[in-house]
């Protein structure tokens, strides 16, 4: 069951989320608003994520192990997020924001270019999702050690030396700092601003297509992260389909969101 579920749900995720890409890009070339462009780029990340998950669970490849670490497991949620950022904020700080983001994420591309010669790709298996075996993860006392799991002495933050499972990611590589920085930012924005928007809207009485799809895009960002810390605590079996299930949620929520109104103009990506 397990394997099925590695070759076919990402595949699926992936066309569901290409289609997702150029219904909002369309968007963008029609009105020219730069949160359709971010969100895009995101969705666009976030689709070739879910298509690397699906040839990792067929063959290794060490970019195609790249472009999953970076786009899928970095940058997807922040970009996303960005988008949301310039649909709730007219500031102009928001045009810094998005230097910072493009300059991480350049300097999170270096860092995962400099960690590739270090992948351990002894323990790489088909048999695993790609989720929960990229991670060099220390055994804490009285855990139980996976089955037929490989292991190794790591020095912890503490300075202690501990027994570790092997993950293709080296235990101290600094790349891995970068993934909660990117993924509570992408987080907070989206979710945020999706839940503060249909407030908005709730309150005022007016477009309740605005409501409905905007808490449709929260709660399909909340079902990826929380899907994506379900597999940090060892149940990788329930991230493709969590996967799925947000991005057509969130798909779902963009086009109720974009429904013109009775009275509302259609818009020319319509």
């Amino acid at each position: 069951m397990q394997m099925s579920i590695q070759l076919f749900l990402p595949f699926i995720t992936t066309v569901v989320m290409l289609v997702f890409t150029v219904s909002v890009l369309k968007r963008y070339f029609a009105t020219r608003q730069l949160q359709n462009l971010f969100w895009g780029i995101g969705l666009a990340m976030f689709a070739i994520g879910s298509f690397a998950e699906a040839y990792l669970a067929l063959a290794w490849n060490k970019w195609v192990f790249f472009s999953w670490y970076l786009f899928g497991a970095i940058l997807t949620a922040a970009w996303i997020g960005q988008g949301t950022l310039y649909l709730m904020v007219r500031k102009k700080w928001r045009e810094k924001v998005t230097w910072v983001l493009l300059a991480g994420s350049l300097a999170a591309a270096y860092l995962l270019l400099q960690t590739m010669p270090e992948l351990d790709l002894e323990v790489f298996s088909t048999d695993v999702a790609i989720s929960e075996q990229y991670r060099t993860k220390e055994i804490k006392e009285g855990s139980e050690i996976p089955t037929e799991a490989k292991t190794t002495t790591v020095v912890n933050r503490d300075g202690q030396e501990v027994t570790a499972v092997r993950g293709l990611l080296p235990f101290d590589a600094p790349i891995r700092t970068t993934t909660p920085l990117f993924n509570i930012y992408g987080t907070l924005t989206l979710v945020g601003g999706a839940i503060y928007s249909a407030f908005l809207f709730w309150r005022k009485r007016v477009m309740p297509n605005r409501v409905i799809g905007n808490m449709l895009i929260a709660f399909g960002a909340i079902l990826i992260a929380s899907a994506s810390s379900i597999t940090r605590l060892g149940y990788g079996q329930f991230l493709y389909i969590g996967e799925l299930l947000a991005g057509v949620i969130m798909f779902a929520g963009f086009r109720i969101t974009a429904r013109p109104q009775v009275g509302e103009a259609p818009s020319a990506a319509e």
